[in-house]
């Protein structure tokens, strides 16, 4: 595992694996999205893409390895700027992205924030809004809870900003508004979701809104799993520059 320090002072945890075209992956695990929990997906694409692609997986900041401030103004374009940070690092100027759970609003948010970079998008069963806010704000404090002795001079106050920035407001992707899915070229490879944090509405208005997106919907077992496990990668291949 390698370390880079952003401007704002984080410590980006990340690993690289193989060669070739660059593939980020954002993991799951909501505010604790690191590397580890790929290893209990229902494959891992590290394993799976290091054979074609230069695979670049990262410990979002405070999660996993990873190190940063809190602050009140934080939110989702905080972690934005430290995944295209780290692919400054690598020298990668365009590169694929593909993310589970809060993977798939980071990146949603890379695309929207540098849309010639991002050559195509896989999203695994994203996370999205439908009456589940509660558990979104309980997601988001029970990972505070565990960091707020490291940070005793963040105020409540900041931690509920930082809350809001995350998971407050309408928006049904909480990083986008639905106006960006409906303009977004971007090929975009979805694997719908099926429970509380990850609604398949949410996976479906994006196949239904986005001008060239793939839908499979079922991918988690059996030979379901396989055939999904080949058609992530194709899509990968056939959309690299």
């Amino acid at each position: 595992m390698s370390e880079f320090t952003t401007g704002d002072g984080a410590s980006i945890h990340y690993e690289v694996h193989g060669d070739g075209f660059p593939v980020l992956l954002i993991a799951p695990g909501g505010m604790r999205s690191a590397i580890s929990f790929w290893s209990n997906t229902p494959w891992n694409p590290i394993d799976d893409l290091k054979d074609s692609f230069k695979v670049v997986a990262m410990d979002q900041r405070n999660a996993g390895a990873s190190t940063g401030p809190i602050r009140a103004t934080d939110g989702w374009p905080t972690f934005t700027a430290d995944q295209l940070a780290l692919m400054d690092h690598l020298g990668a100027q365009q590169f694929h992205v593909a993310g589970m759970c809060i993977g798939g609003p980071y990146a949603l948010g890379l695309i929207q924030a540098a849309p010639t970079r991002v050559t195509s998008a896989v999203l695994f069963q994203t996370i999205g809004r439908e009456d589940n806010r509660d558990v979104f704000f309980q997601m988001f404090d029970n990972w505070a809870d565990a960091l707020k002795p490291d940070f005793p001079d963040v105020s409540a106050s900041d931690w509920d900003s930082f809350r809001s920035n995350m998971y407050g407001g309408d928006r049904v992707f909480f990083n986008v508004d639905v106006d960006f899915i409906e303009s977004c070229t971007t090929p975009l490879l979805v694997l719908c979701g099926n429970d509380v944090y990850h609604p398949e509405s949410a996976s479906r208005t994006i196949v239904d809104l986005a001008p060239d997106a793939t839908f499979i919907e079922s991918w988690k077992q059996g030979a379901e799993r396989e055939v999904a496990r080949q058609a992530v990668r194709q899509f990968l291949l056939d959309n690299t520059p």
